[in-house]
């Protein structure tokens, strides 16, 4: 079963940290946003392969609850 990572906050993709084929544990930072000049790192809420990555760095005005990264 996938899970699929969301954006929590409208924002910025500063840093992308996985690639498709990447193994990771939970709490794993995945992917880095900026908000209002503050970083906000989103995490693996499980353990896994990532099986996509829907963001990108330097991706500007992504909106709150998008898909960013799928976990198998």
């Amino acid at each position: 079963m996938r899970e699929v990572v969301k954006t929590i906050t409208a924002g910025n993709v500063w840093k992308v940290l996985v690639k498709p084929g990447d193994v990771v544990k939970a709490g794993d930072v995945l992917f880095i946003m900026e908000v209002m000049k503050m970083e906000v790192a989103h995490a693996a809420s499980v353990a896994g392969t990532i099986a996509a990555v829907h963001v990108t760095e330097g991706q500007e005005g992504v909106e709150p609850d998008a898909d960013a990264v799928e976990i198998e």
